[in-house]
């Protein structure tokens, strides 16, 4: 029974993620990336880490989607652009990177060999308590811990630095308009 349920959580945590992947609109894709994210969350009830779900529900389901949601809503990006790509290059990046990423995942998934027995590992879990969750995030695991949150900040800050900017046509409709107001004598001067 429980190989089902994990089964079934499983394939809406991969359909979600090709919601994210497939959408047009960054809103729905967001909200796919919160499917995901839930059946995430379920995957580790069924695990009996519930102190890991609540933190995927709060944190990412919650905190992190609303700040993703905050920043496609300031950028006003909840439309497709029709416009012309101008960083061309990025697709390709963007596949060869998925491919080496794919390539070492495999090559982690493979060769892995865990360094305790199961059981032993379970136990340090304690049922994934908050103490020793804590202990190891914030000893063993505390620069990248601290790098995401930089990273997240720098997001915020970057999407913010993009919706200050003005757009090119806004400049020159301006100057056009300031233009049409002097007289030809103006003008010419």
């Amino acid at each position: 029974m429980n190989m089902v349920v994990f089964v079934l959580l499983a394939l809406l945590a991969i359909v979600g993620a090709f919601g994210v992947i497939l959408w047009k609109n960054a809103i729905y894709s967001a909200l796919s990336l919160v499917g995901t994210l839930l059946s995430l969350a379920c995957i580790f009830v069924t695990l009996e880490a519930q102190f890991l779900a609540s933190v995927q529900v709060i944190v990412y389901a919650g905190a992190i989607m609303v700040l993703f949601l905050f920043v496609i809503m300031l950028l006003n990006a909840q439309y497709p652009s029709d416009e012309v790509d101008p960083l061309e290059w990025v697709a390709p990046a963007a596949i060869a990177g998925g491919i080496v990423l794919a390539g070492a995942i495999a090559y982690t998934a493979f060769l892995f060999k865990a360094p305790k027995p199961l059981e032993e590992a379970a136990k340090a879990l304690q049922g994934g308590t908050p103490g020793p969750v804590g202990e190891t995030l914030f000893t063993k695991f505390l620069l990248p811990f601290e790098a995401v949150s930089l990273l997240l900040i720098v997001a915020v800050v970057g999407a913010v630095a993009l919706v200050k900017r003005e757009p090119e046509g806004k400049q020159v409709r301006e100057t056009l308009e300031e233009r049409a107001t002097h007289t030809p004598e103006e003008v010419v001067a």
